[in-house]
């Protein structure tokens, strides 16, 4: 109970520095306090991971920093769509592309060195942290991250991909499943 009570003091001394945090990190009072409330919500679901004695701000500012990452890579992948326009104007490209795509990228990772492919197909593949992965290969974190960066690096030069038009059809392709190509 008293530990409890301990941790409870703790987190609420550092909201204000939570907050501050959040905002220079996000630019607005409103998407700061959902983000402040996320990571409090988090920090006390997890609040048997923290240990008491430790640095409580930083914990709290990881986590922080983790879930506003957390929510930008979900942002990029989502598409506001509330009236139905954007999924009206979608296309089905060729199954057969992405199928030779997937063979290419195969035979792309063959070739890069064992230590690497083991740290991309942990954080990339399985859906590991850098942490979770640095375990599981028995490392450092900036050694799993360095793994990673490197066989992304070189993945993109087996690809020869330069930037996001080498994705999703090719030029020959791309006119055929456009709606202004549409009967």
């Amino acid at each position: 109970m008293e530990q409890q009570t301990s941790f409870k003091r703790e987190l609420l001394s550092a909201l204000p520095s939570l907050r501050a945090f959040a905002i220079s990190l996000t630019g607005r009072h409103d998407r700061a306090d959902d983000l402040v409330q996320d990571t409090i919500m988090k920090a006390w679901a997890k609040q048997d991971h923290f240990e008491m004695g430790t640095n409580m701000k930083a914990w709290l500012f990881t986590i922080l920093r983790n879930e506003l990452y957390s929510q930008m890579r979900k942002s990029g992948r989502e598409v506001q769509d509330s009236d139905g326009v954007f999924t009206e104007s979608m296309a089905t490209h060729p199954s057969q592309y992405g199928a030779v795509d997937l063979q290419d990228f195969r035979k792309a990772l063959d070739q890069l060195p064992p230590d690497q492919r083991e740290a991309i197909i942990l954080v990339g593949a399985s859906g590991f942290s850098y942490e979770e992965a640095a375990e599981i290969c028995g490392c450092a974190v900036g050694t799993i991250k360095s793994r990673v960066n490197r066989a992304r690096q070189r993945l993109q030069e087996i690809l020869d991909i330069s930037g996001e038009a080498d994705f999703g059809p090719d030029a020959t392709s791309a006119p055929l499943t456009s709606k202004a190509f549409a009967f």
